[in-house]
């Protein structure tokens, strides 16, 4: 699946990160996350720091998107950052998009940033998204 070598840890970490995606197991995801995780949303002006906050926001997207699946990788040289091109679904909307990881030498995410096309798309992820986020209990994802 990768088309340049990586550290093993990334790789070990890319492994990982696809089968949470695949199993929905979300409940791995926080020992995927640097503790100073930085997320960068699509539809926020201000990223989002902190893996509670990005775990939240993560999960909070998983419940969001249906039909999602990646369909390319590419890592730049290095092999510390990797972008994942991916399609889905908010309702009737089909979207694209890519994630782009940034990785630590241990192999956690220290960076994620989301792109999304079509605006009609990103606005009703958006949308659903504010409604899901404005009921945690907690309000971590709020940046």
């Amino acid at each position: 699946m990768l088309n340049q070598a990586v550290p093993a840890a990334v790789a070990e970490s890319l492994r990982e990160w696809h089968r949470i995606i695949e199993h929905r197991d979300l409940d791995a995801l926080p020992a995927l996350l640097h503790a100073d995780v930085v997320f960068r949303s699509p539809a926020a002006f201000r990223p989002y720091h902190g893996a509670a906050a990005v775990a939240t926001i993560l999960r909070t997207v998983a419940g969001v998107f249906a039909d999602f699946a990646y369909e390319r990788q590419f890592v730049a040289a290095g092999g510390f950052d990797v972008a994942l091109e991916f399609r889905a679904r908010v309702g009737d909307r089909q979207l694209k998009g890519i994630d782009l990881i940034r990785f630590d030498a241990d192999g956690r995410i220290v960076d994620f940033e989301v792109m999304i096309r079509p605006a009609g798309a990103l606005q009703a992820l958006a949308e659903e998204m504010g409604r899901r986020l404005a009921a945690a209990p907690t309000g971590a994802a709020r940046g």
